[in-house]
């Protein structure tokens, strides 16, 4: 913008005191302040949509280059596929022209036994632990959990009525 240093400032101030007058200078003052602030908000808001707009040409490039890099990688992993499919293809044709001469003529092709039965599990629920049962009641280990009454009931002395 204009450079104004302080001696133009001063300059210009005096004579906007002489022309406008001592009444009205604090209102024109107010008025061209706000009016200077509306402009700077303006070009602020003006450079900002500048600057947006050339971020939006750069991310709009680098999207179509990312595009491009997707589309030669997606081609290069179909070829590969299909050259690995084509090799695995031709490799079983040889394997299976070896056995038709032999095994297939015979009746004794290979095949993988069937699943043996498993019995399911019936205690799935019941909780396993590393600690015998035995040794928990003799180690005094608490099997489950009491509350205090209960506990003080279960280890009251059953001596006689209660007074």
């Amino acid at each position: 913008m204009i450079d104004f240093g302080f001696d133009k400032i001063a300059l210009i101030g005096a004579v906007a005191l002489i022309v406008i007058g001592p009444e009205k200078l604090p209102r024109v003052a107010r008025t061209v302040g706000t009016l200077m602030g509306k402009a700077r908000r303006y070009v602020a808001d003006v450079k900002a949509e500048v600057n947006r707009s050339i971020e939006l040409e750069e991310l709009q490039k680098m999207k179509s280059q990312f595009e491009t890099a997707v589309r030669d990688v997606e081609q290069t992993v179909h070829r590969e596929v299909n050259d690995a499919n084509q090799a695995f293809g031709a490799q079983v044709n040889d394997i299976s022209g070896a056995l038709s001469g032999s095994d297939i003529a015979s009746g004794s092709v290979w095949e993988p036994p069937p699943p043996q039965y498993k019995r399911p599990n019936k205690r799935w629920r019941a909780k396993r632990s590393a600690m015998p049962r035995w040794y928990k009641q003799h180690a005094g280990v608490r099997g489950h959990v009491q509350s205090g009454a209960a506990r003080v009931a279960r280890f009251r002395p059953s001596g006689g009525p209660k007074p």
